[in-house]
């Protein structure tokens, strides 16, 4: 669940606090669609499990959301991300 910001923030300058802020805004929206998505599996009530997932998939854009404005601010997150993506393409031959 939604964790404490373990950072000291007057330690850190504005533009690593502001990735540290979409980052843990990421976590946040991954907890929460894991959240949802584990209640609407668990539930037999089908207005609640569509509920449940139509709110998970609301969290889904958020992750987009906050992933693009991080991408914006971090060019090693940018690299690392185009390498990851040519690593499974090796991996898996797709």
């Amino acid at each position: 669940m939604l964790s404490k910001i373990p950072i000291d923030t007057d330690k850190i300058d504005q533009e690593d606090l502001d990735k540290e802020i979409l980052r843990k805004s990421l976590l946040a929206e991954l907890d929460a669609i894991d959240l949802y998505e584990q209640m609407a599996n668990m539930t037999n009530d089908e207005n609640i499990k569509k509920v449940l997932l139509d709110v998970a998939r609301e969290e889904k854009e958020h992750v987009g959301e906050f992933q693009e404005m991080l991408l914006r601010r971090d060019e090693e997150q940018v690299e690392q991300m185009k390498e990851g993506k040519e690593e499974v393409k090796e991996l898996t031959g797709k």
